[in-house]
C-alpha cells in the first residue's frame, strides 16, 4: 500500500463519487463568480477573443470556463 495515500479519503474516494458535481446542483451556485474565476475567464476569453459577460455567477462562469477551455484547448 503506498504510505502517501493510505488512509487518506480523498484519495481513496470512489472516482464515481459526488467528488464533481454539475454547477446546477451547488448549493452556492447561484452567488457572484469569484475572484478566482473571474481572473481565469477573462484570460481564456482574450485567447479565445470572447467577451464575459458582467454578473455571471459561480455556475455560469464555470459553464463559461469549460467552454471557453474547449475552445483554447486549455484543461486538457
Amino acid at each position: 500500500m503506498d504510505p502517501q495515500t493510505s488512509g487518506n479519503p480523498k484519495v481513496e474516494a470512489d472516482p464515481g463519487s459526488n467528488t464533481i458535481k454539475d454547477p446546477d446542483n451547488w448549493t452556492t451556485g447561484g452567488e457572484p463568480a469569484t475572484g478566482a474565476q473571474e481572473s481565469y475567464l477573462h484570460t481564456l476569453a482574450e485567447e479565445a477573443h470572447e467577451e464575459v459577460p458582467d454578473g455571471l455567477n459561480k455556475a455560469d462562469a464555470s459553464r463559461m470556463i469549460d467552454e471557453l477551455q474547449e475552445k483554447t484547448g486549455r484543461g486538457q
